[in-house]
């Protein structure tokens, strides 16, 4: 299969930071889910501040790997975003800011793994998997934005952990197709 240079470079032997972005989702998303009785919306969220800094970490790696590249610039934004977000849940000590944090990086981070699946469309395999995880990353957004109209129908837990092992699975399942693009020479 031929994939253009250009956009396959950025994962070109990166695919597995993908796959630990989606195994870390995956987890928190299954412990939110194992403990829900006992886990309020500050530890779910505090959790959440954990998954954003090793996500942005993640993300910034992959970015700064295949600078240059096409899709790497998104990437390296949604790297600042998850830093951004990972640091200030972790700064507060309420749970309406957390949240409000949490929902500002699902709806920026959604987007842009929408707009990356689109640049990248016809570049890298799996693309309809990141635009998956994105339109799922939205979701969560909306949902909580509308968890005053859900009200206590669903748990804190269960509102964050569902949408966490869904983009998580989408990104385990990107990062398995981009474990077959090799390595760039050019971006080392």
């Amino acid at each position: 299969m031929y994939f253009a240079a250009k956009g396959t470079e950025i994962f070109g032997g990166r695919g597995w930071i993908v796959l630990l972005r989606g195994l870390i989702a995956v987890a928190l998303g299954v412990l939110g889910l194992l403990e829900r009785r006992r886990v309020n919306l500050t530890n779910v969220v505090l959790l959440f501040g954990i998954y954003a800094i090793v996500h942005g970490i993640l993300s910034i790696t992959a970015a700064i790997g295949g600078r240059g590249q096409r899709g790497c610039t998104l990437l390296g934004i949604e790297g600042v975003i998850g830093l951004w977000a990972g640091g200030m849940t972790l700064r507060t000590s309420h749970p309406a800011p957390m949240a409000f944090v949490l929902w500002l990086w699902a709806i920026a981070t959604g987007i842009l793994r929408i707009a990356e699946a689109i640049r990248l469309r016809k570049e890298i395999p799996g693309d309809v998997w990141l635009a998956l995880s994105g339109v799922a990353t939205v979701l969560l957004g909306l949902m909580l934005f509308s968890r005053r109209i859900v009200g206590g129908v669903i748990g804190p837990a269960v509102l964050i952990a569902i949408p966490a092992v869904i983009w998580g699975i989408f990104e385990i399942l990107l990062g398995w197709e981009l474990r077959a693009v090799p390595r760039s020479h050019s971006t080392g």
